[in-house]
């Protein structure tokens, strides 16, 4: 009796011990098949969760085990369920098959029958087989994509790791498998490491190794039982899901309120300090590096010569006293990179005493806070405001009254024409339209002062909108500068510029949503 040897496969994992297309399924039509073939059974291969369509026959055991098998002529037959099962790919599973049949293997599939190689008929057909099941993958792989597009557009969880800060509950469904479907939701506590972490980034100007530190002391731990790394916190500060959107590039679900954890101006903030920090060294870099050592522009300050970074350098002055006694003080200093080491010509200082650069800065911060302290109030602004709002109104009321007015010595003019055509009237025809094209544009300007002036009003009320958080914000810097700590005060000296970037990003998003 013949020999045959039979190949079980499955794509997916899922698959294995199912209904449909499984592999207890495969090996019972091919036990079938092969009785009613008079052949025997020697072994049986199978492939858990291994795609035809992606992994490679080299990267295949069962396929090179089923080779050596043939060179070694341990049997004289390949039984498959179906010809797909060794492989999908079509510019090397015919090949495959054709290098059995040409080292004395038989090849038989219990639903397709024998691949012969006869002819070129044989050929061309054997490669459709193939070609077509190359296809179908294709196929099926793109609506399996564009599903899982569509489900997380609509904010529906679609599997894969649960991001710090969420967790997984039962929605009570069951899906095609009749495994329970879940959805994500917040987890308090993880969500408040989370806004921690944005906090420290924004306001601290931690890093991501800082971060990671600073949690893994804490005794926090990532989904997975493990400590914290610097990519994983990457990965969470650029993660669009804290701030309640899912999905990615074009396909990004409405906002869920329900799964917001950070706002998208404190989001946008820390990715303009992310790609600033990602800037060459060649280029300025307008947030601070680092923020561990105590000299408030550490990272952030530039040659005004040369252009080059001023690094912070530790430096100790010593001095004797009247009493013959010696002191000794700490004084770091700002020294010119490019200079201290001749990069470049330079004719600007090598040092600069960090204590007398900082209390300079600090002094000019604080004047402009205090001017900020001394400037109107929310009801003062709201009075000025409403002020220039009346004078608008005024003004377009009395374009109103000069626009009817206008409008009716255009309509008499107009009705003039009729008798000036029949000769009733004193007026030429010429001069009624010479004095109607002056009249229109009489009421076009007046229309269009009137438009101008609205345009005003609208971009008035915007600006008192934006201005009120801005104002807010800034009060608050000046109240608390003096008592916060140096890495909020470096920061803070930047927070004007992030700030307002990351508004016009918002601002730019919003707009792109609403118009798709």
């Amino acid at each position: 009796m013949e020999i045959a040897y039979t190949l079980y496969r499955v794509s997916t994992k899922q698959q294995v011990d199912k209904v449909k297309d499984d592999i207890p399924m495969q090996k019972e039509a091919c036990r079938e098949f092969a009785d009613k073939m008079g052949w025997t059974i020697g072994k049986e291969f199978l492939e858990k969760g291994v795609s035809g369509f992606k992994v490679s026959a080299n990267d295949r055991d069962a396929i090179q085990e089923l080779k050596d098998a043939a060179l070694k002529g341990e049997f004289q037959i390949l039984l498959v369920f179906m010809f797909d099962r060794i492989g999908r790919i079509d510019d090397e599973t015919p090949f495959i098959v054709e290098w059995f049949v040409k080292h004395g293997v038989k090849v038989w599939s219990v639903q397709e029958g024998e691949q012969r190689f006869d002819s070129h008929v044989d050929k061309l057909m054997n490669y459709i087989r193939f070609w077509q099941a190359s296809g179908e993958s294709e196929k099926t792989s793109m609506r399996i994509k564009t599903r899982m597009q569509q489900l997380r557009s609509e904010g529906s969880y679609t599997g894969g790791p649960v991001p710090f800060g969420y967790t997984l509950v039962n929605t009570g469904r069951k899906n095609k498998r009749g495994k329970d479907v879940h959805d994500l939701a917040i987890e308090p506590v993880e969500a408040d490491w989370v806004r921690d972490i944005f906090s420290k980034t924004l306001h601290e100007g931690y890093g991501s190794f800082r971060c990671a530190d600073y949690l893994n002391k804490q005794g926090v731990k990532t989904h997975n039982g493990y400590m914290f790394q610097c990519n994983t916190i990457i990965r969470i500060l650029k993660n669009r899901l804290y701030c309640g959107y899912m999905g990615s590039g074009e396909n990004v679900s409405p906002q869920m309120k329900e799964l917001q954890i950070i706002d998208e101006m404190t989001f946008e903030r820390v990715q303009m300090i992310l790609e600033q920090r990602a800037v060459k060294y060649e280029k300025k870099c307008e947030v601070a590096r680092m923020t561990k050592t105590k000299l408030l522009l550490s990272g952030i300050m530039y040659c005004g010569s040369c252009g080059g970074a001023l690094t912070s350098m530790g430096h100790s002055e010593k001095w004797k006293r009247k009493d013959g006694t010696e002191r000794e003080a700490p004084r770091p200093r700002y020294v010119c990179y490019h200079k201290n080491r001749n990069l470049c010509e330079c004719d600007g200082q090598t040092t600069y005493l960090a204590y007398k650069v900082d209390n300079i800065v600090i002094e000019v911060v604080k004047d402009m806070f205090s001017h900020i302290k001394e400037s109107p109030d929310e009801a003062a602004l709201k009075r000025s405001f409403d002020k220039e709002m009346r004078s608008c109104k005024a003004k377009i009321t009395k374009i109103d009254h000069d626009l009817e007015r206008e409008k009716k010595k255009l309509t008499t003019l107009e009705n003039e024409v009729a008798d000036s055509l029949m000769g009733e009237s004193q007026y030429s025809p010429e001069l009624l339209n010479r004095l109607i094209d002056q009249q229109t544009r009489q009421v076009a300007q007046l229309e269009t002062s009137k438009e101008t002036i609205e345009t005003e009003m609208v971009s008035k009320r915007k600006s008192m909108e934006n201005v009120k958080p801005m104002y807010d914000t800034f009060k608050g810097w000046a109240d608390e500068f003096d008592s916060c700590t140096i890495e909020r005060k470096k920061n803070d000296n930047i927070s004007t510029h992030i700030t307002d970037r990351a508004e016009q990003r918002v601002r730019c998003k919003d707009r792109a949503r609403y118009e798709l």
